[in-house]
């Protein structure tokens, strides 16, 4: 009997018949990645003219207002919708209090983007790690991070944003309650139309290193782990993105992104509800690096991670590859 091969045998289903062409291949491509699916993440400072660049995170830099104003209005023109505001305040304290002064860098650079570009979509950052001197994410009592009173400082902060001009404040504290807490004061004071974006399921993770230096963050002692959540749990997660959701929140997030491709997809899954994902300052510099000693071909290496995480379910990518991936995409 002949031998049965490929050659001589009908095959009804070919998979390669639609990977033939370039052409062919875009149309039934079935996970599509487009600029207007990032944020922005940028890291406002004090001064005039100041664009200083991350020694950790190549291409990132710490900008004043007026640089704020024109990279924002330059990722716009690149189809980029909104920006996503970090603070470096000039003076910090055991409280945090420079988080809700009207003047500090976040709030400044709101109004005059609003001002010189309404167009573009203003997400701030609302949380102490910045601002507090001891450089954890809340007030320390005892030794220990201090919910309820953190919580009163976050809604301070949320709501001087909102005053600003922000179209989103997004809690990235972990704090229990502080979604519920803020929505209420926002709409106590007339600022129903804000939204929420919140770091619903953010976790104790060793990507954040270069953000640390980045925004000035550090802790001067101990971790994070008695707020931020243990990596190797999924189910919790959705418990936590459940309560944001039941408090108000309009958006979720998880964070990192691509060590928690599982919980972006059963996040997704679970809540159909509007998600983003972080794809965080660890995962920005170990691309950076390979790329510098020419181990990875970068374009496509950020393209297919960026890919990876709208597959895994995001529909917002907050990526410091913004602008890069959005003129490759364009």
């Amino acid at each position: 009997m002949a031998q049965t091969t490929a050659s001589t045998l009908s095959i009804l289903h070919r998979g390669r018949r639609l990977r033939r062409t370039a052409g062919i291949r875009s149309l039934v491509r079935e996970t599509r990645l487009s600029p207007d699916t990032f944020l922005y993440p940028l890291f406002v400072c004090p001064g005039q003219g100041v664009r200083r660049e991350v020694s950790s995170m190549p291409g990132v830099f710490q900008l004043s207002v007026d640089e704020v104003v024109a990279e924002s209005a330059a990722a716009h023109a690149e189809g980029i919708p909104g920006v996503l505001l970090f603070g470096l305040p000039d003076r910090k304290d055991d409280v945090g209090s420079a988080a809700y002064d009207p003047d500090a860098p976040v709030q400044t650079a709101v109004r005059a983007l609003k001002q010189a570009h309404p167009e573009v979509v203003v997400f701030t950052d609302v949380c102490l790690c910045e601002y507090t001197s001891h450089g954890h994410c809340g007030l320390v009592i005892d030794g220990e991070i201090a919910n309820d009173p953190t919580v009163e400082q976050l809604v301070r902060a949320a709501v001087s944003h909102a005053a600003a001009g922000a179209d989103v404040v997004s809690p990235s504290d972990m704090m229990d309650g502080r979604v519920a807490a803020i929505r209420h004061a926002l709409d106590e004071r007339g600022y129903e139309h804000v939204a929420i974006m919140s770091y619903a399921a953010k976790y104790c993770s060793a990507f954040y290193g270069p953000f640390r230096e980045a925004a000035a963050s550090a802790p001067s002692f101990g971790d994070r782990r008695s707020h931020q959540m243990d990596p190797a749990n999924v189910d919790e997660a959705l418990r936590e993105v459940k309560q944001d959701i039941e408090e108000g929140a309009d958006i979720v997030m998880v964070k990192p992104a691509m060590a928690y491709l599982d919980v972006l997809s059963k996040v997704k899954d679970t809540f159909g509800y509007p998600t983003a994902a972080y794809h965080v300052s660890g995962e920005y510099s170990m691309l950076k690096a390979a790329a510098r000693h020419g181990w990875i071909d970068e374009p496509r290496a950020m393209l297919e991670t960026l890919t990876a995480i709208r597959r895994a379910g995001a529909d917002i990518i907050i990526t410091y590859y913004a602008r890069e991936a959005a003129r490759l995409l364009g």
